[in-house]
């Protein structure tokens, strides 16, 4: 990710939790902020304990309330993997279905954190991105991966079905690919999430950061409270009936209007237009 001035991932963290699972970093720039979370095991393979899920959506609560952000980047630590998913130690522990109720509820809570978040969100994916960690992806906004990134909701193998943001994959990859991912329970490659539209890039490793730092560019050249009226706005599109998410869109078009920033962006657009008709 490129320079910055912050502190270090570590010394910059949002949370004084004992737990050091998710690490937060604010690059403060001219048009903005922009956060990175990074999910750490200490491991590399990143794996969503309790302890790391109630950091995580602590942290993302904490970054909403942030008026200057512009985007919140989320990865995993390390080379290895984006996230594993959930603790099998924790699962294998539960003993009543209330406790598992309790368990998957808070890692909802989580993924519901990242999706409520005012801007948008990008999955910086690297590595194994599975289970609980395919959830998490699928709750940004974008998805960004490495060519050698591995997929895969691989729940059934172990005697549990794919629940909460396992329901996002229809819209993103249609009903017959998500029955076959969710039932085998099958790994897949990044070639493969390109081809379904689970990611919308795949890019050498190499270039990872790069690709993210050029999507942030051209978000940033958008205004920013518009950003964030059409971020709502998708979101109660995901909800509602056709009627419904109309009358939603005119009501967030009415909404944009009750501060300058349209009139001023179109003034910039139009000086701009001007003087590249005036110098042709």
């Amino acid at each position: 990710m490129r320079p910055t001035a912050e502190p270090t991932l570590k010394e910059a963290r949002l949370l004084n939790v004992s737990d050091p699972t998710v690490h937060v970093r604010r690059d403060r720039r001219a048009e903005g902020v922009i956060a990175y979370l990074t999910i750490d095991d200490g491991r590399g393979l990143n794996v969503m304990s309790s302890a790391a899920v109630d950091t995580l959506t602590e942290a993302l609560l904490a970054l909403a309330d942030n008026q200057d952000l512009r985007a919140v980047v989320l990865t995993g630590a390390g080379p290895r993997a984006f996230s594993v998913g959930a603790d099998i130690k924790e699962l294998a522990a539960i003993e009543t279905s209330e406790q598992a109720k309790v368990l998957i509820a808070r890692l909802h809570r989580s993924c519901e954190a990242i999706r409520n978040l005012p801007v948008p969100a990008i999955a910086r994916i690297h590595g194994f991105c599975l289970g609980a960690g395919l959830e998490i992806a699928a709750a940004c906004d974008v998805r960004i991966a490495s060519e050698v990134a591995t997929f895969g909701m691989q729940e059934v193998k172990i005697g549990i079905p794919s629940v909460i943001e396992a329901a996002l994959l229809p819209t993103l990859i249609g009903w017959g690919r998500t029955r076959e991912i969710l039932y085998l329970g099958e790994p897949f490659t990044a070639a493969d999430a390109l081809a379904w539209r689970l990611v919308e890039h795949v890019v050498p490793a190499s270039s990872l950061d790069q690709a993210i730092e050029s999507w942030i560019g051209k978000l940033l050249t958008s205004a920013p409270r518009a950003v964030r009226l059409q971020k709502r706005l998708v979101r109660q599109w995901e909800e509602l009936p056709l009627s419904g998410a109309i009358a939603a869109g005119i009501g967030a078009f009415a909404a944009a209007y009750a501060t300058d920033e349209p009139r001023a962006a179109m003034r910039k657009f139009l000086a701009a237009k001007k003087t590249r008709n005036n110098g042709s």
